[in-house]
């Protein structure tokens, strides 16, 4: 093992939890909320477009988040699980080869992703209530998007490789950059600038690509650097099935927990809808403010990930047992400090979109009744992301699942019942408190090594 790769391993397996678990998530939490920006950022390009353009986006961006979530913090994670306990093995060369293996599911995700959504894009877009213009533009927004499917896949991929190593700061300061530069270009093709003519939504997915591209390409230079943790290199390369399914035992079966999360939106926002519209709008600021919740449990949860896995391999169960809890514990007090906020005053935020005072009402009835559930559901994500360090992964899917259930089946019964849209709300975040639990009573019980 190289003097890099060995420092690494040391520091994760001997230095103190809390601090280093907090050094190594403060650059990707700033990184992340950029990214968090960038999207209200393109949000905001759209809406100057119209009101089509604004109604493309709410169909087309779920999907590009499932993408992206998918990517990076399911398959992401199944990668940088694999990378961390073959390096706290002090295996380099089976790293090494794991990190190929791994460009390899990103460019056969990317190409399955592309097709399907290009095929049945249309489709889908018209089940979720896609109609004339509002239909064709978000087609041409997806079809824009998942055309770069592979520099997004490979983007992320890369990012979880060097995560694995415990290399957190190249991909954050990449992931500020990529937020930047697809601001700045979304925003010139977009609505146009001086010479630069509108490409309108098109030209806002664009900015998307060409960023991830630029940052996949960097991350496969720095990766080719003779002084890299981890230098990738095909010269005696050869594919191994047991390596794929290293990966994908963690990664494939994290993917249902995006898929989980995406579904429990999708439900919850059908029945929300059923309300009206006041009571969908309040409901869309709150989920708002969750969306900028969730960069923080992932940047303690991605962080907890190479200590955990190199723990792991080490054979050092009871030190990844205490990092797991340990960042379980940072990201609920995290989040439970911002539902402290917003029970308290929620109007803070809800005034930052709007005026009208019934969309400022329901969204007070969601937030105080939702901040309950903040601090279980950090608590419950970051646990999902330990656990792919360790190679475990069932616990967390299932507390997703019994969380989906309970939204899907609690929320029919109440929209038939004719409950007041505030139980609903209630609902929501009794839903986030039983995640945490039992997804904290689930790894518990799950064996370690």
């Amino acid at each position: 093992m190289n003097a890099p790769a060995q420092a690494s391993r040391e520091r994760l397996l001997t230095a103190p939890i809390l601090p280093t678990l907090l050094r190594l998530s403060a650059p990707t939490t700033v990184a992340m909320l950029v990214t968090a920006l960038a999207a209200i950022a393109e949000t905001v390009y759209v809406g100057l477009l119209g009101v089509e353009s604004l109604a493309a986006m709410a169909l087309a961006f779920p999907m590009v988040m499932l993408m992206q979530m998918m990517s990076a913090g399911a398959m992401g994670g199944g990668v940088s699980s694999a990378i961390a306990r073959a390096l706290g093995a002090g295996d380099l060369p089976r790293a090494n080869t794991l990190a190929l293996h791994a460009i390899i599911i990103a460019v056969i995700a990317a190409a399955v992703f592309a097709a399907f959504f290009w095929l049945l894009g249309p489709a889908i877009y018209r089940l979720l209530g896609g109609r004339e213009a509002a239909l064709s533009q978000a087609v041409l927004y997806s079809n824009t998007v998942f055309s770069g499917a592979l520099f997004i896949w490979l983007f992320n991929t890369l990012s979880s490789v060097l995560r694995g190593t415990g290399n957190m700061n190249v991909p954050s300061v990449l992931a500020l950059a990529v937020a930047g530069l697809q601001i700045a270009i979304g925003g010139t093709l977009g609505l146009g600038l001086g010479p630069v003519p509108s490409f309108g939504i098109v030209g806002v997915g664009l900015g998307q690509v060409i960023a991830f591209g630029l940052g996949a390409l960097y991350l496969f230079l720095h990766l080719r650097r003779p002084d890299a943790r981890l230098r990738l290199s095909a010269q005696g390369f050869r594919v191994e099935r047991a390596l794929f399914v290293d990966i994908l035992r963690v990664g494939a079966l994290a993917c249902l927990s995006s898929l989980q999360t995406v579904l429990t939106v999708l439900i919850f926002t059908g029945l929300v809808a059923r309300f009206g519209t006041n009571a969908l709008a309040g409901y869309g600021i709150g989920a708002r403010l969750e969306f900028l919740l969730v960069p923080i449990a992932f940047s303690v949860g991605v962080a907890s990930v190479p200590m955990v896995g190199m723990a792991i391999g080490a054979k050092n169960i009871a030190r990844a047992r205490q990092v797991a809890w340990t960042a379980g514990s940072v990201a609920g007090i995290a989040l439970g400090v911002i539902g402290l906020v917003v029970i308290v005053a929620p109007d803070l935020w809800s005034r930052l979109f709007t005026a009208d005072a019934a969309v400022i009402d329901a969204a007070r009835q969601y937030l105080t009744a939702a901040g309950f559930g903040f601090p279980f559901f950090g608590f419950g994500l970051c646990l999902y992301f330990a656990s792919q360090g360790a190679g475990k992964v069932l616990g967390p899917v299932l507390g997703g699942t019994i969380r989906l259930v309970l939204v899907a089946l609690g929320g029919w019964w109440l929209t038939v019942s004719g409950a007041e849209v505030w139980t609903l709300f209630a609902l929501a975040g009794a839903a986030m408190v039983v995640y945490g639990v039992s997804t904290g009573l689930l790894v518990k019980a799950t064996r370690w090594g």
